[in-house]
């Protein structure tokens, strides 16, 4: 028998850790140089063994914006008679759309895309979303660096308010917020059903339409009135986390650079406040679902 000292003896059995449990989102500070290997990873690969590289981030927003704006506001003469410089206005939606949908699409494909890593060893598996989320915001910058440029010819230095760029960062905030907690929610879920995906993309699909993006919210509303429905829908309509981050930016850079306004809409200050509470509940509840499901991330992978 040894005669030598159990050196854990007198550790309290509470220091010790359980194998496997997560405290959630506050890992990301514990485990922050994983996170950041993590978006280093996901960002110097994104473009591996293209020739274009990160002229692809311009190329897709650019795509789009021709798009939409032939069809829209050349062919229904929206640039026309609809919205004054229907360009700046389509184009500063289309980015805030194209931050949500790939940080969405990407955090909900997270845990599946890291199936060998989750298999063998634990980590905090929120680490895959959340890092998923910050290399869509590093592969969003260009895009706003492209409108920035853009507003700048049309002088918008020179109408720049506080206001415009509190919104801009209101809006982003909004939108990382509101994509992680439906990452973390649709990325649980796709673990053991695979059809999460297909519903992400169906959602993503409706976003651009479901935003006044291509349009004015006062379109909207003058539909709503139109045909008899309740005003109440129309506040359910900007209380979208989405719709009111793409109004934000409307009024960051859009407003500034335009003549004849568009109206306001209402309450705007106060419903950045609500939607941006919107996306934390989101945030809550689709960590409170990923905690629930990832004991079993392991087995159904």
């Amino acid at each position: 028998m040894s005669d030598r000292p159990d050196l854990f003896s007198s550790v309290p059995r509470t220091e010790f850790d359980i194998p496997g449990r997560s405290r959630g989102l506050l890992d990301v500070f514990r485990w922050h140089y994983l996170l950041a290997l993590l978006v280093r990873t996901g960002v110097t690969t994104r473009y591996r063994n293209s020739i274009l590289g990160w002229t692809w981030s311009y190329v897709r927003p650019a795509a789009q914006f021709l798009v939409f704006f032939i069809v829209l506001g050349i062919f229904l003469q929206l640039n026309k008679g609809g919205i004054e410089n229907y360009a700046v206005y389509l184009f500063s939606g289309i980015v805030v759309i194209n931050l949500f949908s790939e940080a969405f699409k990407n955090g909900t494909t997270s845990i599946v895309g890291n199936a060998p890593l989750i298999r063998k060893v634990f980590l905090p598996r929120q680490l895959f979303a959340i890092s998923a989320v910050i290399v869509a915001f590093v592969h969003f910058l260009p895009q706003v660096a492209l409108l920035l440029i853009v507003c700048l010819f049309m002088g918008w230095i020179t109408h720049i308010s506080v206001l415009s760029v509190l919104a801009m960062l209101a809006a982003m905030v909004i939108v990382m917020i509101f994509a992680l907690g439906l990452g973390l929610f649709f990325g649980a879920v796709n673990v053991r059903f695979r059809d999460a995906e297909n519903i992400v993309e169906l959602l993503l699909l409706l976003a651009t339409w479901a935003s006044p993006v291509l349009y004015a919210w006062t379109m909207v509303r003058d539909a709503l009135h139109d045909l008899g429905l309740p005003s109440w829908l129309l506040e359910v309509y900007l209380l979208n986390p989405l719709t009111h981050a793409v109004e934000l930016f409307h009024f960051a850079f859009w407003y500034p650079v335009t003549d004849t306004m568009l109206e306001l809409p209402p309450n705007l200050g106060w419903n950045t406040l609500w939607t941006l509470l919107l996306s934390v509940a989101t945030l809550l509840i689709g960590q409170a679902v990923f905690r629930r499901l990832e004991g079993r991330f392991a087995q159904d992978l």
